[in-house]
């Protein structure tokens, strides 16, 4: 087993091996990150290279693939090089995987991004995906190679357990969440509201009405990302004004772009639950008081592990 981690990901890499390192049986040999170089050229190019042998390894590169679009293309070329320096596998670990969102034709002459991204990784070499939380779970049958797909609520869920909130509500954010909604629901043993959303265009959000038990309830959104955080703002107002005694968020990619972190701190959420998939980068002198990050290490850590061995993975996915 070789674990390299790219540009953008490097963080989170050094923590799954952390987790590999702390699970060894005696006798063991400790795990380490990888030496891959990525020289850039003057104008920006660049060329991923590894600075150790990796013939006949399977190679696990870790890589999110967030904006801007070098991170997605760091992890191609990184892929296509190892492939080349003749790895045996190649599994891409990509906690978050960008274009997601477009998922589908839902207007005339667009895009289907993650169908194309999905091409890209298979035309690079790859042999496995691993990743977390997709925005939609279709995106699994783009792939014609297999796609190991976590679940956040696998760390989320006991968190919320230790919490011991009382009167907790899960709620959806939009109809799209009523299904990861009702599955938090149904492990914690609480009711569920779902907030129907009307969206006037991209990142702009034109109403939102709760359906569902609201008055008195310590209310939990959650949502697989956050992205300007203009749809939670709009929703938990629209909570508290129905009477909840509290409105939390939980989402597992911080995406937080443009003006999320302003938006989380003037709403009526009182905590906001993140995951590591993509790191937190604040902007000088921004508050994050409000934002906790849960780290989703130990799970990804597992499944490498036990797919590297050729162990069941069922046990690991809660949803």
């Amino acid at each position: 087993m070789e674990l390299f981690a790219c540009s953008a990901s490097k963080d989170f890499a050094q923590k799954v091996i952390d987790e590999l390192n702390a699970t060894l049986a005696p006798g063991e040999e400790l795990h380490h990150l990888g030496l891959l170089d990525c020289p850039r050229f003057s104008d920006g190019e660049f060329q991923p290279m590894f600075a150790e042998s990796v013939r006949g390894a399977t190679v696990f590169v870790i890589q999110s693939t967030f904006p801007p679009s070098d991170n997605l293309m760091e992890l191609l070329l990184t892929i296509d090089a190892a492939k080349r320096a003749s790895a045996d596998k190649v599994v891409a670990v990509i906690p978050y995987f960008g274009w997601a969102r477009q998922d589908r034709k839902d207007r005339p002459r667009v895009s289907i991004g993650a169908k194309l991204v999905a091409n890209l990784l298979r035309a690079a070499g790859v042999d496995r995906v691993m990743t977390c939380d997709l925005h939609a779970d279709q995106i699994q049958g783009f792939f014609d190679i297999p796609v190991d797909h976590v679940y956040a609520s696998k760390v989320f869920i006991p968190y919320l357990k230790k919490r011991k909130i009382k009167d907790l509500s899960i709620a959806a954010p939009d109809m799209g969440g009523a299904k990861r909604a009702n599955a938090y629901a149904r492990d914690l043993a609480c009711p569920v509201i779902i907030c129907h959303k009307s969206r006037e265009r991209a990142n702009v959000v034109g109403s939102i009405t709760a359906i569902g038990e609201v008055e008195g309830r310590n209310v939990v959104i959650v949502d697989d990302m956050i992205d300007t955080a203009g749809t939670l703002k709009k929703a938990a107002a629209v909570l508290k004004e129905k009477g909840a005694a509290s409105v939390r968020a939980m989402a597992t990619h911080g995406v937080l772009s443009g003006p999320a972190i302003d938006n989380i701190n003037d709403s009526a959420l009182e905590e906001v639950f993140i995951t590591d998939t993509i790191p937190l980068h604040p902007r000088e002198g921004q508050d994050t008081s409000k934002i906790k990050v849960v780290s989703m290490a130990a799970t990804f850590a597992s499944i490498i592990r036990k797919v590297y061995n050729y162990e069941p993975i069922s046990t690991e996915f809660i949803f």
